[in-house]
């Protein structure tokens, strides 16, 4: 058996793609039979243009052969991720000339990767299992500020949408708020693997008692149009004061947009901090007294469930989230020890937050339902399963 992995993040890079399909690559490696193969095309390394991490272009781990491919560099822009996908989508065609697969497998966040996973499994006839993060039109239709570049992408990405999902024959939807809209493309099975709290935030360390008199509330991740940080916490830091500190760990396409709106507002108690590797990240979670997330205010966000939901329900501490949807119905549903508030509206966060008992508080039960060990091996499964099952 010889499956394709298509991925545009694996390990070592620092995301939510890299951190979910570098232990399901693992985990098929771990199930597969002696002589199988799992090759995964991937890139190198190019997340943030911050952070860079050595890797190599081509590793054999037992049974995986993991092909990472150069891309440009890129600010994270619509047109620097076009021209970085065709670089992957054209070498990855060089790479897999000359190969027979038995299951093509593509995980995708922004509709590129799980069409490239379709032209590949139609040239090779085999069953199509596609693993969908985002709602890449969706979201392209209202973080695209451009009215010319929206009339002009959107038919386009469209018609790949309907080409890419109505042919697959299993579709994999990370969050359940994606259910309703996939309702239209009735050929493929779906199932509902979410992200999950990777190994090396299981058995944290309890939080200890509270020496400073500083409140530090701590955000890491992605800075894009996405996350809409710069509606948010330069505004909430001003009315706060310096009784909080927020530190933000991370790079992305909006920071210039927030270090404006930092300068702006004066901003002595915010704190900026390039993307670091997941080890001196835990060392920032564990310094913190609250964790943050927040979605800019996007219809198309209220179908998403963010990775760093799991990420943080790892800890004891107090998780802050401007979200709403299904992103905000799991959160009430699944955890404790939380404080929710619209998106990017300041005045419900101030209120909400000031009205708030600090607390910690382990989170034993979600920790045991999401764990990523858990649901790869479960998806694993799945993938296997769908090789040659009903083959065109």
């Amino acid at each position: 058996m010889k499956i394709l992995y298509l991925t545009f993040y694996f390990e070592p890079d620092l995301c939510a793609g890299s951190f979910r399909n570098t232990p399901l690559a693992y985990e098929l490696n771990r199930k597969l039979k002696e002589g199988d193969e799992v090759h995964v095309i991937t890139t190198m390394p190019n997340r943030y243009k911050s952070f860079k991490e050595d890797a190599h272009e081509v590793e054999r781990i037992d049974k995986l052969f993991i092909q990472r491919i150069p891309i440009p560099d890129h600010q994270s822009g619509f047109l620097d991720q076009i021209n970085s996908f065709k670089t992957f989508f054209f070498n990855a065609l060089k790479l897999t000339k000359r190969n027979h697969y038995d299951l093509v497998f593509a995980s995708s966040s922004r509709l590129f990767t799980a069409f490239l996973g379709r032209y590949l499994a139609n040239k090779y006839k085999v069953n199509l299992y596609l693993d969908i993060r985002d709602i890449f039109t969706d979201t392209m239709n209202e973080v695209l500020e451009s009215k010319v570049l929206k009339a002009l992408s959107l038919p386009v990405l469209r018609k790949i949408e309907k080409y890419t999902f109505r042919n697959a024959n299993h579709i994999n939807l990370v969050s359940g708020g994606f259910e309703e809209y996939f309702k239209k493309f009735k050929k493929p099975s779906y199932s509902f693997f979410t992200n999950g709290i990777d190994d090396e935030f299981l058995n944290l360390p309890e939080s200890k008692e509270r020496v400073r008199d500083q409140y530090i509330i701590t955000y890491a991740g992605n800075i894009g149009e996405g996350q809409g940080l710069h509606k948010i916490i330069p505004q909430a830091a001003k009315v706060l004061g310096d009784d909080y500190k927020f530190v933000i760990i991370g790079d992305g396409g909006a920071k210039g947009k927030l270090i404006d709106q930092i300068k702006k507002t004066g901003g002595a108690n915010i704190e900026l901090i390039e993307p670091v590797n997941r080890a001196a990240l835990k060392d920032y979670y564990l310094k913190s007294d609250f964790l943050f997330l927040h979605l800019n205010d996007f219809r198309a966000f209220e179908k998403v469930l963010p990775s760093k939901i799991f990420e943080y329900g790892a800890y004891d501490k107090p998780i802050i989230a401007g979200v709403a949807g299904f992103a905000s119905r799991f959160i009430q549903e699944n955890l404790q020890n939380y404080i929710l508030f619209a998106p990017g509206d300041v005045d419900s966060f101030v209120s909400s937050f000031k009205s708030f008992e600090f607390r910690n508080q382990r989170r034993s039960e979600f920790i045991s339902t999401f764990s990523r060990k858990n649901i790869t091996e479960r998806m694993a499964d799945d993938i296997i399963s769908n090789v040659n099952k009903g083959n065109q």
